[in-house]
């Protein structure tokens, strides 16, 4: 395996250098001169653009400009901002980025788990009532213009309602929010202690270190919820005990991380945080549940048609352990080759929901870079977007051969 993922390592390596000399290419393909929004200002005395292109390395031969930013990226310098100047690239995409992780992760992941349970149960259930219930829902959100839809939650939940927010991921001013969460903030504020609703939300490093915390804390509640489960199905032979030390893991975790988020100082703002992404998390779910259910249930009915399905029902196998364990495993392949490739393109897929919901994440800043022509802030995104790429195609391969045994890594 390892000489497998060496293997794959460098041919990603390899890929991604061909992928920065592609995107330069493609920039210095552009009709006109990158440099005249610069330079061209009249106010600027003929000197002082002279400096400016020499700066840029505009004055330099295209192969040595080529060169110098495949050497950059290399060393992990993608430049400074063009409209943030002199502020380093690294700074603004590193500061949005987990903003976006957070938001997208979570509606991922969501919409993963309850398409694929609704997929696998309705694929058994071939022809009744809740097949057809759930497939004119699944069609219906799955061809839904999602734009018009994001902007319908966003109209009947933030703006009729008025349960949640309209847009951004932090409320600033605490006397704009509805009455019971201002009584919840309270709530928690007394419990873990801080009364102060002060000093703080105006901070943008603040911020950026909670979002880091919660993403830290959500990622350890999962490392301990899939090593208790691990452990189970190497120690436990019945089915209905190992099923049950699966839901007890799933609420050990659950609870333990909602314990330590309440008695958490900033319990108030993480509650503030979690308050702001229900609607743009709620709108990504139902979108992607939808496409998780269809793909789901098409791989379920040609994986019920194999031949090791009918001797499994011939043997007497229960219905629920023929579908669980033989059927779903096999028909997860797909689904999961689609939820690894869906996180590496939160970047992308995000420019339309960060901007609908006005989300400062990657996306945003991303689609805020080509619309002022940032050039390298646009260039780092896109570097990011192939990056994520390359790592969800190795995971994807390596998560194939620990799904499907028939599989087995070559060098």
């Amino acid at each position: 395996m390892w000489k497998f993922i060496a293997k794959r390592v460098g041919q990603m390596i390899v890929l991604f250098y061909v992928f920065l000399a592609l995107l330069f290419l493609i920039l210095d393909l552009q009709p006109g001169d990158i440099s005249a929004q610069f330079v061209g200002n009249p106010d600027i005395p003929p000197e002082a653009k002279q400096i400016l292109i020499q700066n840029l390395g505009l004055d330099q031969p295209k192969h040595i400009q080529l060169w110098n930013h495949i050497k950059n990226y290399t060393t992990f310098n993608m430049g400074q901002s063009w409209d943030s100047f002199p502020r380093e690239v690294s700074d603004i995409l590193f500061e949005a980025l987990p903003r976006t992780i957070f938001l997208f992760l979570s509606a991922t992941l969501l919409s993963f788990w309850l398409g694929f349970y609704t997929g696998k149960v309705v694929a058994w259930k071939r022809g009744s009532v809740l097949e057809k219930g759930v497939m004119a829902t699944s069609i219906f959100f799955w061809t839904v213009f999602y734009p018009w839809f994001a902007l319908l939650m966003l109209w009947l939940f933030a703006f009729q309602i008025g349960w949640f927010p309209i847009g951004k991921f932090i409320t600033l001013n605490f006397e704009s929010r509805p009455e019971w969460v201002n009584g919840f903030s309270d709530v928690l504020g007394r419990v873990s202690g801080n009364t102060t609703a002060t000093g703080w939300v105006g901070s943008d490093v603040n911020a950026n270190q909670m979002f880091n915390g919660m993403l830290l804390s959500i990622i350890v509640a999962s490392a301990v919820y899939g090593l208790i489960r691990y452990a189970a199905d190497k120690r436990v032979e019945d089915e209905r005990t190992r099923r049950m030390w699966h839901r007890a893991a799933l609420g050990v975790t659950f609870v333990g991380l909602s314990a330590y988020w309440i008695l958490h100082n900033n319990s108030v703002y993480a509650f503030d945080i979690v308050w702001h992404t229900v609607v743009p998390v709620l709108t990504l779910t139902m979108v992607n549940y939808a496409g998780t259910t269809l793909l789901t249930r098409s791989s379920m009915l040609e994986t019920l048609r194999e031949d090791y399905i009918l001797t499994a029902r011939a043997k007497g196998v229960p219905d629920k352990v023929v579908r669980d364990k033989h059927a779903a495993r096999n028909a997860l392949l797909p689904v999961t080759t689609s939820l690894v490739l869906a996180l590496a393109t939160v970047i992308a897929g995000g420019v339309i929901t960060e901007q609908i919901f006005s989300w400062p994440g990657l996306g945003r800043a991303l689609l805020t870079a080509i619309t002022v022509e940032d050039i390298p802030v646009a260039m780092g995104a896109l570097a990011l977007i192939g990056i994520l790429s390359l790592l969800a195609h190795l995971i994807a391969d390596v998560l194939y051969a620990f799904l499907d045994p028939r599989i087995r890594f070559q060098g």
